[in-house]
């Protein structure tokens, strides 16, 4: 096998498994993932308590924000992992990349209508796409870059 092909292969593997780990964290029952996202939302507030002591957040409030942007920067990545992959199949495919993550989105919020707790959401799938968009663009900044400085 080619070291390009393998590269390739390699994409596409992590396309697979950051879908797995997505899957993985829809799956857990309303509990679990409340409990998650409040332990990681507790050591944000114990760092801005530690540079701002006199802040005073809502703990709820505050955590809702971090789960939002938990389906956002998922997303985000998986936007990025999907378009490197693509591109290393040499079908470099704004479009297509985009539709695999909004499908995959729309199923991920169907796939939690199963589980104990949660519930699908439109606005998910929103900030989902959104964030696949904001990766994809990363990717597409980082290979204009890439070739700007292979051009000087």
């Amino acid at each position: 096998m080619t070291k390009k092909r393998n590269v390739m292969i390699i994409s596409w593997i992590a396309v697979f498994l950051w879908m797995l780990l997505i899957f993985y964290l829809s799956a857990q029952v309303a509990d679990d993932s409340n409990d998650l996202s409040i332990g990681f939302t507790q050591i944000i507030l114990n760092i801005v308590e530690k540079i701002a002591p006199n802040f005073e957040f809502d703990i709820g409030t505050f955590n809702h924000i971090i789960r939002k942007n938990a389906h956002f920067f998922v997303y985000l990545v998986l936007g990025f992992l999907v378009l490197n992959a693509l591109n290393r199949s040499g079908f470099k495919n704004i479009g297509l990349a985009l539709l695999i993550c909004v499908v995959y989105a729309v199923s991920d919020e169907i796939h939690q209508a199963f589980v104990p707790g949660r519930g699908p959401g439109v606005r998910d799938v929103f900030i989902d796409s959104v964030g696949s968009a904001v990766g994809i663009g990363i990717y597409l900044l980082f290979g204009k870059l890439k070739s700007l400085k292979g051009s000087s």
